[in-house]
């Protein structure tokens, strides 16, 4: 079994939206996944409750129990456990951090979002774990995808090939419990969350 967390010490930065669909992506691909929701505000697990399907599972556990629940995963067959973690919380970010095998940092091509990822490049750093940042929210036309890529090189982390683009799906698609995969088979969104699972999978290798 392989764990993801997913970390921003920045609101908004798309750590539910990234969860939700890559956890979408493995269940589609033939994996057992499992979504582990230590956020208080529980987006994740308002998505799970609001879905018809009940793959992937989607557990809202404490930060302390984070162990105790990515064991239990573990032990009932997981392929994959995606952490959706907490902005503004450090203990909890670094909690998750330490438990993971390879951890996400997502990011908006933004001058305050690109500043604000220091803070989570740190906690990675403590917790000594393989990361890439990934961009999200890259508007479809522009140079900012290319400018945010020059900013992240200066953290010295990995950037993920795959930048994730402001979508109308990505929105509707949570809000009708569904992934972008379910709700839009053939559109952009979907090719692009499947094509960073398939790089995330290959990280993990």
């Amino acid at each position: 079994m392989k764990t993801i967390a997913i970390l921003s010490q920045k609101g908004g930065a798309g750590k539910t939206t990234l969860a939700v669909n890559l956890a979408t992506a493995a269940q589609i691909a033939k994996k057992q996944a499992v979504i582990i929701d230590i956020d208080p505000q529980a987006s994740a697990t308002g998505w799970g409750d609001s879905r018809l399907s009940e793959t992937p599972i989607v557990i809202s556990a404490q930060p302390s129990r984070l162990q105790k629940v990515i064991e239990a995963a573990n032990e009932n067959g997981a392929d994959f456990v995606f952490i959706d973690t907490s902005p503004h919380s450090e203990s909890s970010a670094l909690a998750a951090a330490r438990l993971a095998d390879f951890i996400l940092i997502p990011c908006r091509p933004a001058i305050l979002d690109l500043r604000a990822i220091s803070n989570t490049i740190d906690i990675v750093k403590l917790a000594a774990c393989k990361a890439a940042v990934v961009l999200t929210c890259v508007p479809p036309r522009g140079s900012l995808a290319h400018e945010a890529a020059q900013a992240v090189a200066s953290y010295n982390v990995e950037l993920a090939p795959i930048h994730i683009g402001h979508r109308a799906s990505f929105i509707h698609s949570l809000t009708t419990g569904q992934s972008v995969l379910e709700y839009e088979p053939n559109g952009k969104a979907m090719e692009e969350i499947n094509k960073l699972y398939k790089w995330i999978i290959k990280q993990l290798k």
